[in-house]
């Protein structure tokens, strides 16, 4: 279930973060739900608490889950008690990091989606690996057909990768080649019916080696097919890119506001990553990883502001994530719980 790619530099830095966010978490999740809310209740009684105080931010049917946040219950309990639980927790997609589950034992592509569908969960995307040194890897590079069959046989609509560009290098050039690769998946993608993707952490936002008036991630905007190639942002990792590169490697100032990308092109971001962050400048990246609505990302403004691009037709997608919750079905529940909970501003 890892999604680690040989270009991934802060891997280490989020593997390590696992004993930091557990006594925060505790007080935080009595005062959202109260002490006596059992998990299938969670949702629906902050949601009822929320009532009357203007229209919800999330719309309804779009709040999804990245599996990979709790890949430590689908390798020893199986998907089926996590869907279970998921369910009870009011979500109503799911974004797959793999298709096993470990010491559960085997399930086929076909089984996992019925059990989806059976726990009221649309399977609306998964992350792949981008490219491999091994030739047999299963990753866009070495098995493009079978990544497709797959993601297919899930009914999926969208398929991507959580690698960044980095195939080639640092380069201007670099990245335009690995943008053409990516046009030819997001091609393939949609000669089935798909959306390719690419998922950001904070490194894509850092600067060109040899150009560094270049920001990385407007050359992949700019050198990809916006019909062909599709973002889903990870909110937070762009908030950490916000902090860690807002000056170019020469001093000058080069600041970026993360929802200005998508007001420009919301077409290009049909689904999105919510994880939270408190920030800590005295950490490298600015933010420490905690559970939704704990940290500092305001997520009721965020939301809301893409929310009112598409009117009365949603068309994005919104996807909990904890690289390295605690707990996860606690991490899943009280996410749920916050941002069933957020409501328009009056």
């Amino acid at each position: 279930m890892s999604r680690t790619t040989p270009h991934d530099p802060e891997l280490a830095h989020r593997l390590s973060r696992r004993g930091m966010l557990g006594v925060a978490a505790g007080a935080t999740a009595a005062a959202l739900l109260g002490t006596a809310a059992s998990p299938a209740s969670a949702a629906t009684s902050v949601t009822a608490e929320a009532a009357g105080r203007g229209r919800p931010v999330l719309p309804p049917g779009r709040l999804g889950i990245q599996l990979y946040s709790l890949r430590d219950k689908v390798s020893t309990l199986g998907f089926a008690p996590v869907f279970a639980e998921l369910e009870k927790y009011g979500y109503d997609e799911v974004e797959f990091a793999g298709y096993t589950q470990g010491s559960a034992g085997p399930i086929t592509l076909a089984q996992l989606k019925r059990l989806a569908r059976n726990h009221g969960l649309n399977p609306i995307g998964s992350h792949v690996g981008y490219y491999s040194s091994d030739p047999n890897a299963y990753t866009f590079a070495q098995n493009l057909n079978k990544v497709l069959d797959d993601a297919q046989a899930l009914g999926l609509k969208h398929i991507g990768t959580a690698a960044g560009p980095f195939r080639y290098g640092s380069t201007v050039d670099a990245w335009k080649r690995a943008a053409e690769e990516f046009n030819t998946y997001g091609a393939a993608a949609r000669a089935r019916g798909m959306k390719f993707y690419q998922h950001n952490h904070s490194e894509e936002f850092s600067f060109a080696t040899d150009n560094p008036k270049v920001r990385l991630y407007d050359v992949l905007l700019a050198e990809t097919d916006p019909d062909l190639v599709h973002l889903e942002m990870d909110i937070y990792w762009a908030y950490v890119a916000q902090f860690r590169f807002s000056k170019r490697p020469d001093g000058t100032p080069a600041p970026f506001e993360p929802i200005d990308y998508v007001l420009k092109q919301p077409d290009r971001y049909p689904l999105f990553h919510v994880k939270d962050g408190v920030h800590d400048p005295s950490n490298q990246y600015g933010y420490r990883m905690v559970d939704v609505g704990d940290g500092d990302i305001d997520y009721q403004r965020f939301i809301s502001a893409v929310t009112r691009l598409q009117g009365e037709r949603p068309a994005h997608h919104w996807q909990a994530e904890f690289d390295n919750p605690t707990d996860s079905f606690s991490f899943a529940r009280r996410s749920s719980a916050h941002l069933h909970s957020l409501r328009e501003k009056q």
